[in-house]
């Protein structure tokens, strides 16, 4: 991970030039704009209220925004999460004739694509603070909770983006198993529901490195209590596990990228 960070810190400036050449590229000559940042969660957002909506009218209750809220808060690190995965699997196949030709980190690549969607991240965040803040929920201390949890989200999302796009250059088939994932992922992960709502069997889905970090979000913005310890702490160990092991793993396998293209 030093190694890594030590190559990536001599190589910031084409890092940088990278993610704006990838924020750059998906906005030129668009009509929507900054808009499209919005767009995926708002989608998801929506995809959720119906769900919500469909429950409440199954067990006989009326819906209320608190329970929209939670749906909200958890969509957009949700699509940053899926929108980085997908973008950086194929990173480095995608741009094969720059990665057999010239000598630089090739890790510039997927974490250039994780970049650019946290620009989007960014975006689509400060409308979800601005309907936080207008709501009637009242704020509390454990809002610092959540830059830990974000931090912990995008820690998880580069490791993955490490792995999986040095895995895709030596497998192409990789990057279908991916989209394949990404798009039923969804159903398994708290993001529509809570975790609690399942009971005891909703302990399963948590095992999802990334649902813990989600349920935290909303027990710390909307349920205003801390997130539960053991699972952040577990969601941690898997942040840390993959910061340690896929650096180490993408360096070594690097000098065999050119003629794996």
């Amino acid at each position: 991970m030093i190694a890594m960070l030590r190559m990536l810190g001599r190589h910031r400036d084409l890092l940088y030039m990278l993610s704006r050449r990838d924020v750059t590229v998906k906005y030129k000559q668009s009509i929507m704009g900054l808009l499209w940042a919005i767009l995926m969660p708002m989608l998801i957002t929506s995809a959720g209220v119906v769900v919500k909506i469909a429950m409440s009218q199954m067990s006989g209750k009326s819906i209320v925004f608190r329970d929209v809220l939670p749906v909200a808060i958890k969509a957009a690190p949700w699509a940053f999460f899926v929108a980085s995965i997908r973008f950086s699997t194929q990173s480095l196949s995608n741009n094969y004739n720059l990665v057999t030709k010239i000598a630089f980190p090739r890790a510039v690549f997927p974490l250039s694509s994780v970049a650019s969607q946290a620009f989007d991240f960014a975006i689509a965040t400060s409308v979800i603070v601005v309907i936080v803040a207008l709501s009637p929920i009242s704020p509390t201390v454990h809002l610092l909770w959540v830059p830990l949890l974000l931090a912990l989200l995008i820690a998880q999302v580069v490791g993955l983006a490490l792995l999986l796009s040095a895995a895709n250059l030596f497998f192409r088939d990789v990057k279908y198993l991916v989209e394949v994932v990404l798009t039923f992922a969804i159903f398994f992960t708290p993001v529509f529901y809570s975790a609690a709502l399942f009971g005891d069997t909703g302990k399963f889905l948590l095992l999802n490195p990334v649902a813990p970090l989600l349920e935290g979000l909303d027990a710390a913005v909307v349920q205003g209590h801390a997130p539960d310890l053991w699972w952040t702490l577990y969601a941690a160990g898997w942040a840390v596990v993959l910061l340690l092991v896929t650096p180490a793993l993408f360096l070594r396998l690097e000098p065999k990228f050119a003629e794996s293209v």
